[in-house]
């Protein structure tokens, strides 16, 4: 019998990542912790624009976060 498949669908398939996976690999990196198996599979499913974008999503999270804390304690 012959292959029907192309050279090109040989390998995995590649997926694409959720909003949830990007959003755990970036808290994981604000915390700097993670496994090196999560962290292969975070580079071969997520693409570094969407990682970019959700770190700065998360790092101004963070910051209106510790501004309402101070302004509760202060004020």
């Amino acid at each position: 019998m012959s292959d029907e498949r192309g050279g090109a669908d040989a390998g995995p398939a590649k997926k694409k990542g959720g909003i949830l996976q990007v959003m755990k690999a970036v808290a994981w990196s604000f915390l700097g912790v993670r496994k090196r198996a999560d962290l292969e599979d975070d580079a071969a499913n997520l693409h570094p624009v969407q990682l970019i974008i959700a770190g700065i999503i998360g790092a101004v999270l963070f910051i209106v976060v510790l501004l309402l804390i101070v302004h509760a304690v202060v004020g």
